[in-house]
C-alpha cells in the first residue's frame, strides 16, 4: 500500500475515533480541571498499580516506527519517549536531544543525554536513532511513517534501494548525530522522526519481519518509566516500574493497560476497575455523577466543519480545478455560516462538550489568531437573509424557499456520515437552520452514509456531493500544507486562491524562522479563510478523561492524556 493510501486509512480511522470519542478546547477559565487532576499540596506516595482503560482490542505493534493507531500508542506512551517533545502551546522543545542548526538550516547537529537506559540495560546512543530512521526508510518497511524521514538527504535513494546508506545521516560520536536535509524548512524538527529503536535488540531481524517479531509483539522495550511484563494479545498489557529510568524511579509500582467495553465505562469506574481512560462523550453525564471520579477536559487537535465543493481533483495534473459555480458568491457561503446556530447545536447534540471554532488552527496553538481579530459568525438569521437578498437569492414564487440569482430553483445536496447516536438529529438541526432562512438544503440520497462510503465519495468528487460535513485531525505544527494547497489531494473542498498559495509558501519560507513573522503570516492566512469561507468551521470538541480520585499527578493537554506518568501516584483511602 502506498504512503498516500496508508495515510488515508489512518485518517479514516481517526475520523471514526473522533466521532465516537471525546474532543476538546481548553480555555483559561477552566484550568482547574482542564489540565491537572490534583491541585492540593498532597505529598506523593510510592507504590500501587493503576488501570488505564481502552475501548477496543489493541493491535500489538509496540514499536513507534510501526504503530498505526491510538490503541497501541497509549501503551508506547508508558514505555518509551521521543528525542524531543511539545509544549502545551504545540511548540517543540528539546528533551533527550538538543540541537543546533546551520546558517542555511539544512544541517542539524543533535546531542543526546548520556546515561539514558533501555529496558534491557543497554545505553541509548544515536546509533539507535539512526537505526530507527533507516528502518523507516527501508524499501521493506510496511508502516506509514516514511513522510517523517523523507526530508533527509539520501533517504529517497535508500528507500528505492538505490543506495546502501542514507547520506544525510552521520554519527559523530555515541551522543552526537548530524542530520542533513534536502531543503531548508522552518518546521523540519516538527516533522522529523523523533523515536529511537534499539539496534542491538533487533539484531538479525529483517525489516520485513519486524511487525511479527517477538521483540515487537511479546517483549517490547523502550526508554520510558515502565517495562512491559506480560501481554495478553488484544486485551491487556501489564507493566512494572523501570528503576533505571533516566528521570528517576516512577512512584507507581506498575500500570495495567486493559480493554473494556465503553458501554460499561460508568459501571467500571464506579466499581473502581478503571483509574483513567479517554471516555466517550455520551457517557459524560453519568460519569459526572460519580463521587469517586474527576473529569479532565482538554482541546482535541482537530475540528468539525462543513465544506463547500468548489470543483474536482485532476488526476493527471494532480491539482484542483475550481469548476463548480454553485458557491462562487461568497455572500451565499457567509449567509450559510450566519444561519447556523452552532452553540445551540453543540449544546443539544454534542453534550456541550465542544466550543465553536473560527479557523482551522487549534485553539491551543501559538499561531491561533485571537477571535477578536476575525469575524466569529455568530448565529444571526437576519444577517443571513440580508446577505442572501443582496446576492440575488430570492423567493420568487412565494413557497418559502429561495431561487438562485438566475431565478432557477436552488437545491443544495448535503452529505454527512453515520457516527454518534446524535448524528441524525444534528443533521436535521443543521438543515432546519438553513431552511429557516429560505435555503432548500437536502440530505443527499435521503440518509447518512457509512464513513468509508462517505469519504470515498468526497475524495473522488462524486458530482452529487455539494456540501459535506467532515472532521479533520491536525498536526502540532500550524503549516496548512497537506490540506489547503491547490496540489493537496486532501483539499476536499477543492478551493484555493493566489493569496492562499502565497501565504502558505511564506509560512515556511526563510523569513518564517522568525517566530513572530511566521505568526503574523498565519494570522493573515486565517483572516483570508475567515473572509472567503471555503468551509464553515463548526466546533472543536472536548476530550474527556475521567480519573479516579485516588490517582494523583495526572496532567493532560491536546497532545496527550499520558504526560509524565512517572509522577502519577495513589492517594490512600484514609486520606480522603
Amino acid at each position: 500500500m502506498n504512503n498516500k493510501k496508508m495515510c488515508r486509512l489512518l485518517l479514516t480511522l481517526l475520523v471514526m475515533a473522533t466521532l465516537l470519542s471525546a474532543c476538546s478546547r481548553s480555555t483559561s477559565s477552566s484550568n482547574s480541571l482542564s489540565f491537572r487532576h490534583n491541585l492540593k499540596d498532597n505529598k506523593p506516595q510510592a507504590g500501587g498499580v493503576v488501570t488505564y482503560g481502552y475501548s477496543s482490542p489493541f493491535t500489538g505493534l509496540f514499536e513507534p516506527a510501526f504503530y498505526e493507531g491510538e490503541d497501541d500508542f497509549r501503551v508506547l506512551e508508558f514505555i518509551t519517549e521521543p528525542m524531543f517533545t511539545l509544549n502545551d502551546d504545540l511548540s517543540i522543545i528539546p528533551s533527550i536531544a538538543s540541537w543546533q542548526e546551520s546558517d542555511d538550516h539544512k544541517i542539524f547537529t543533535f546531542k543526546i543525554k548520556p546515561g539514558v537506559r533501555w529496558h534491557n540495560g543497554d545505553e541509548l546512543t544515536v546509533e539507535d536513532w539512526k537505526f530507527a530512521i533507516e528502518t523507516i526508510a527501508s524499501p521493506d518497511y510496511t508502516g506509514s511513517h516514511y513522510y517523517s524521514v523523507e526530508m533527509i538527504q539520501g533517504a529517497e535513494a535508500y528507500h528505492k534501494g538505490e543506495a546502501k546508506t542514507i547520506s544525510g545521516l552521520k554519527v559523530i560520536d555515541p551522543y552526537t548525530l548530524k542530520i542533513t536535509v534536502t531543503a531548508a524548512r522552518v518546521n523540519t524538527i516538527d516533522n522529523l522522526w523523533p523515536y529511537p529503536m534499539n539496534k542491538k535488540y533487533y539484531t538479525g531481524v529483517a525489516v520485513k519481519d519486524m511487525p511479527q517479531s517477538d521483540q515487537m509483539r511479546k517483549s517490547p522495550i523502550g526508554i520510558g518509566p515502565f517495562v512491559v511484563e506480560y501481554i495478553q494479545p488484544g486485551e491487556r498489557v501489564e507493566m512494572k516500574r523501570f528503576d533505571q529510568y533516566y528521570k528517576g524511579k516512577a512512584l507507581l509500582d506498575g500500570v495495567l493497560y486493559k480493554v473494556f467495553d465503553d458501554k460499561e465505562v460508568t459501571k467500571r469506574f464506579e466499581q473502581g476497575e478503571i483509574d483513567i481512560e479517554t471516555a466517550p462523550r455520551d457517557a459524560y453525564d453519568d460519569l459526572n455523577k460519580l463521587g469517586n471520579v474527576n473529569i479532565l477536559q482538554t482541546a482535541e487537535l482537530g475540528y468539525e466543519y462543513i465544506g463547500f465543493k468548489f470543483g474536482h481533483w485532476d488526476t493527471k495534473t494532480e491539482t484542483i480545478v475550481m469548476d463548480n459555480p454553485k458557491f462562487e458568491d461568497k455572500r451565499l457561503r457567509q449567509a450559510m455560516y450566519y444561519a447556523l446556530d452552532r452553540e445551540g447545536i453543540i449544546k443539544a447534540y454534542s453534550y456541550g462538550l465542544a466550543e465553536p471554532v473560527e479557523t482551522p488552527i487549534s485553539s491551543t496553538s501559538w499561531a491561533k489568531i485571537p477571535d477578536a481579530e476575525i469575524n466569529t459568525y455568530p448565529y444571526n438569521p437576519v444577517k443571513a437573509k440580508e446577505l442572501l437578498d443582496e446576492a440575488g437569492f430570492l423567493d420568487l414564487d412565494g413557497d418559502g424557499l429561495r431561487e438562485d440569482s438566475k431565478g432557477q430553483k436552488l437545491v443544495i445536496n448535503f452529505d454527512s456520515m453515520l457516527g454518534s447516536q446524535t448524528s441524525e438529529l444534528r443533521t436535521e438541526a443543521i438543515l432546519g437552520n438553513w431552511r429557516d432562512v429560505g435555503l432548500d438544503v437536502q440530505l443527499n440520497g435521503g440518509a447518512l452514509k457509512e464513513v468509508h462510503t462517505f469519504y470515498d465519495a468526497v475524495e473522488s468528487d462524486d458530482p452529487s456531493i455539494e456540501l459535506f460535513y467532515g472532521v479533520w485531525g491536525l498536526a502540532s505544527d500550524p503549516d496548512p500544507t497537506g490540506l489547503w494547497r491547490e496540489n493537496d489531494l486532501w483539499n476536499y473542498p477543492r478551493w484555493s486562491s493566489e493569496r492562499n498559495e502565497e501565504l502558505i509558501r511564506e509560512g515556511v519560507s526563510m523569513k518564517a524562522y522568525d517566530r513572530e513573522y511566521r505568526k503574523e503570516i498565519y494570522y493573515e492566512w486565517q483572516k483570508l479563510v475567515n473572509e472567503e469561507v471555503p468551509m464553515i468551521f463548526l466546533a472543536e470538541r472536548k476530550t474527556i478523561i475521567p480519573v479516579n480520585k485516588r490517582l494523583q499527578g495526572v496532567r493532560v493537554n491536546s497532545i496527550s492524556t499520558i504526560i509524565d506518568p512517572y509522577k502519577w501516584w495513589i492517594k490512600e483511602q484514609s486520606e480522603k
